[in-house]
């Protein structure tokens, strides 16, 4: 079992920036690969944010060139760096995880992930 807690949400006026971080434990020594993902109210959850084993990163369309994500393999931690935020990044924001070879690795897809944190609330205000 793999658990994933973030920290680090909060609430920020437009164009300001907030960090996030998930903190992996338990069996982490098998996860291949991570992700940031978030969900909106009355809305599905997406990908935001994935980075390889090897180290490649994605990034979905609508954050790119405003978020990074990056992690410390050796202390099994992810983050998010989040700048320029918007009021469309309000979401709640989840940690995932994938340990299994199946399915097939999409960085940005939520069936490629077995392991979720609880989530980490980012607001932003206008």
């Amino acid at each position: 079992q793999v658990q994933l807690l973030e920290s680090g949400g909060g609430s920020v006026q437009a164009g300001g920036s907030l960090g996030l971080s998930c903190t992996a434990s338990g069996s982490a020594i098998r996860i291949t690969s991570m992700a940031w993902f978030r969900q909106a109210p009355g809305k599905e959850r997406e990908g935001v944010a994935g980075i390889a084993t090897n180290g490649r990163t994605d990034y979905a369309d609508s954050v790119k060139g405003r978020f990074t994500v990056s992690q410390d393999n050796a202390k099994k931690m992810l983050y998010l760096q989040m700048n320029s935020l918007k009021p469309e990044d309000t979401a709640m924001y989840y940690c995932a995880a994938r340990t299994s070879g199946v399915p097939p690795y999409h960085s940005l897809s939520r069936v490629t992930y077995n392991y979720w944190g609880q989530g980490t609330q980012v607001t932003v205000t206008s």
